[in-house]
């Protein structure tokens, strides 16, 4: 088991605020790293946090083993320790999870984020050894990640108090199931030094106010700075009527972001912004629709900065 005097001193403090989910681009179907390169220092620019690598937004399932493992290590070069990486390494065999851990962890993550494994529909039990045998294999923080919409099956509340109970390097949840009675328990039953993060832009200020400390973004892709203020100010409580007014500005783009599967928005309104040279998805992801397109158009020309 992983013991507190092997954790870095980096836990909970470091991750509280915006952190982008990064989109991993593409150019002739191939990775584009200087894209890449681009976008990470975009996001250093502009104050967030941190970053996240290949994981949902960075279409994790289309990347091949070294694929995966290299756009970690390149985004981690590209940070170059300014802001902290976090690593997508999940899969739903542990055997290659623990796999893509060890080599995140030599590469020089900050964190890992982790999904539940999908497809599979484990029990409460093989969730609770699934991640047990994750945070055995590193001494890294974990950052547990429950989407049950795309996994199949949650993370229950019960299950983090266990895992967190016996591996303190399991540091806190990306908490993705949209439901302010999750994160209420969550934050009720663990720790104080435990941290709940939003995966969900659009519920990041009414789980910052049940005591989430900031947002795993998609949105902050596109507009980092905004993102990064909206979160700072809703965790700063000092002015709410400032924090519901940026958020309801913003409430549009949340939700149009997801106009189709993620990320195929978010990099249509990247690469329209000359932020990565493509908009390029891999199959079975396929290019934005046209009369979505047109809805995209109308939302980039409000966001359009003087």
């Amino acid at each position: 088991m992983a013991t507190a005097s092997l954790i870095p001193d980096l836990l909970s403090a470091r991750f509280s605020g915006t952190f982008t989910a990064l989109v991993t681009p593409f150019k002739d179907g191939n990775v584009a790293y200087d894209d890449l390169r681009n976008l990470v220092e975009f996001q250093i620019a502009n104050g967030v946090n941190g970053v996240a690598s290949v994981g949902t937004t960075g279409e994790s399932p289309t990347l091949n083993t070294d694929e995966h493992l290299e756009v970690i290590a390149r985004t981690i070069e590209f940070a170059r320790g300014r802001i902290p990486v976090l690593a997508g390494t999940g899969s739903n065999s542990t055997a290659e999870a623990v796999f893509f851990t060890q080599h995140a962890d030599k590469a020089g993550a900050d964190a890992l984020l982790i999904v539940a494994p999908y497809y599979n529909k484990p029990t409460q039990e093989g969730i609770y050894r699934h991640f047990a045998t994750l945070a055995d294999a590193t001494a890294k923080p974990i950052i547990l990640y429950s989407i049950p919409s795309r996994c199949g099956v949650e993370i229950a509340t019960e299950t983090v108090l266990r895992l967190r109970q016996s591996h303190p390097n399991i540091v806190a949840i990306k908490e993705a199931g949209g439901s302010t009675q999750k994160v209420a328990a969550l934050v009720r039953t663990l720790d104080p030094d435990f941290t709940v993060l939003s995966g969900d832009d659009a519920l990041t200020v009414p789980f910052i106010e049940l005591g989430a400390r900031g947002v795993i973004s998609v949105a902050s892709n596109w507009l980092p700075a905004e993102v990064a203020k909206l979160t700072s100010l809703a965790l700063s409580k000092e002015d709410p009527a400032r924090a519901a007014s940026l958020n309801a500005l913003l409430a549009e783009v949340f939700q149009k972001i997801f106009i189709e599967s993620n990320p195929v928005p978010i990099k249509y309104l990247l690469a329209r912004s000359n932020i990565i040279g493509t908009p390029q998805v891999r199959l079975p992801l396929v290019e934005l629709a046209p009369d979505n397109q047109t809805t995209l158009e109308s939302l980039w020309t409000k966001w359009q900065k003087d």
